[in-house]
């Protein structure tokens, strides 16, 4: 079993950003994963973009064996954004609290701002994460 560090967060700082694209294709539009009707960029898709950015903003400086999960979420999804265009989410680490980290989200496509929120992530003993889900069954 991992030790626990001394310090699980001395790599992590208020302020660490990070930026992820995808392109708006068929796999990621609301009427494909049944957020709505229209072939538009679906706001599941902006959520784990947005997720996405915010654990690789903070994941790769963490202690080997440990990582981060989502626990909350706080989005608009501003603007709809057809096929073909570009999606830049973006997050920024705004507060840590011992294991707990809040970040700022935004999503922007080719014209503008998409969408904007808060995310919370925790960071967790991965092997020890994992045996707890085994054990629900």
């Amino acid at each position: 079993m991992l030790q626990l560090p001394m310090n699980l967060t001395e790599n992590l700082k208020p302020g660490l950003k990070a930026e992820k694209s995808e392109i708006v294709s068929n796999k990621n539009t609301a009427i494909t994963l049944g957020s709505g009707g229209l072939e538009v960029y679906s706001s599941p898709s902006m959520i784990a973009l947005m997720e996405g950015t915010a654990l690789l903003s903070v994941d790769p400086l963490l202690p080997e064996g440990y990582s981060t999960v989502g626990t909350e979420l706080n989005i608009k999804h501003l603007s709809a954004t057809p096929p073909g265009m570009k999606i830049t989410a973006k997050a920024e680490l705004l507060e840590i609290d011992g294991r707990a980290l809040s970040f700022s989200v935004e999503a922007y496509d080719e014209a503008g701002k998409i969408g904007e929120g808060t995310h919370k992530r925790f960071i967790i003993e991965s092997e020890k994460f994992l045996i707890k889900i085994k054990n629900k069954y």
